[in-house]
């Protein structure tokens, strides 16, 4: 029979049915030495996966996964614990959340572009939700004013909320409706905060952000689903401190980039990296001011840490 993987804690995987039955279940030993599987977690969360009961036992909760169907879609990043493999953050999804927020803590540019890029990459539709409305005062705000117009303009939508007061959680709820949404964020952002407000009585366990770093505890360890009342699923992911990019080589880079992407075939060289050659449409996109100097200098970080030897 056929099931959706909910929770993912290692060995052990929650599966659920169509008709809503849950089986804990195992992944046959057959599947680990497939040579196609390459992620330090050859099953994530949002896989559609077959099972059978174990023992044939018609009331056991216990199941075994046979196969793997073929993934819609998929995002990873770099394994936090081997920087050389990469790691399935989840599968099968219409959309990605990236919970922001503009302090206590801060998130990056950087860090937001890099996630762009990724989910541009497996074709993932981002909304930014930018959290914390209610502790930013008018400095904050034209902060978030300035950041909401470079990535709308980009063409991304952008949204501002508050998990503390439920400011702005309709228009968030609204664009979750009905829809399997993948949620991430550096730890601190209040992703847990907001989920609990997305679903009332799961009350997930919340911590300050560190005093003395300024960074977020974490709090989720493991990657699980939920289904939303009002339809559709969210995907809670462990809170990251980096978001290390895996599988795109240099050259396709730029691509990604959303706004790079009408000068591209502009330049003179077939494989400009955007740097130094000559004949750069994307450069002189910038100097004209088409394209956000913040951005170029985002796509240029993340270009010197794309290792050549990868390909």
């Amino acid at each position: 029979m056929q099931a959706t993987i909910y929770r993912s804690t290692g060995s052990w995987y929650t599966a659920k049915t169509e008709e809503g039955e849950i089986f804990q279940a195992r992944m046959k030993g057959i599947l680990k030495l497939d040579g196609k599987i390459t992620s330090t977690n050859p099953i994530a969360v949002g896989d559609v996966v077959e099972i059978v009961r174990e023992d044939g036992d018609v009331t056991a909760n216990n199941a075994m996964i046979t196969e793997i169907t073929a993934r819609r879609n998929y995002i990873v990043r770099s394994s936090p614990h081997k920087k050389t493999q990469k790691h399935i953050v989840a599968a099968n999804m219409d959309q990605a959340m990236l919970i922001c927020t503009v302090k206590e803590p801060r998130t990056s540019n950087g860090f937001m572009d890099r996630f762009l890029v990724t989910a541009a990459a497996y074709h993932i539709p981002v909304i930014l939700v930018f959290n914390k409305w209610d502790i930013y005062n008018e400095k904050d705000l034209e902060k978030f004013d300035e950041l909401r117009d470079l990535y709308e303009n980009i063409g991304y939508k952008v949204l501002l909320v508050s998990a503390e007061t439920t400011d702005g959680l309709d228009e968030l709820k609204a664009a979750m409706k009905d829809k399997t949404t993948l949620m991430s964020g550096h730890s601190g952002v209040g992703k847990s905060s907001l989920i609990n407000q997305l679903l009332p009585g799961l009350d997930l366990r919340t911590t300050a952000v560190s005093g003395w770093s300024g960074k977020g505890l974490h709090t989720t360890t493991y990657a699980e689903m939920y289904d939303l009342p009002e339809g559709g699923r969210l995907i809670d992911t462990p809170g990251v401190r980096e978001f290390g990019i895996v599988d795109i080589p240099k050259p396709e880079l730029s691509h990604y980039f959303l706004e790079m992407q009408p000068y591209i075939t502009e330049c003179q060289f077939n494989n400009c990296l955007h740097i130094n050659e000559p004949g750069c449409a994307v450069k002189e996109a910038v100097n004209e001011g088409e394209i956000d100097v913040e951005r170029y200098v985002s796509y240029a970080s993340i270009l010197e840490t794309i290792q050549e030897e990868q390909y």
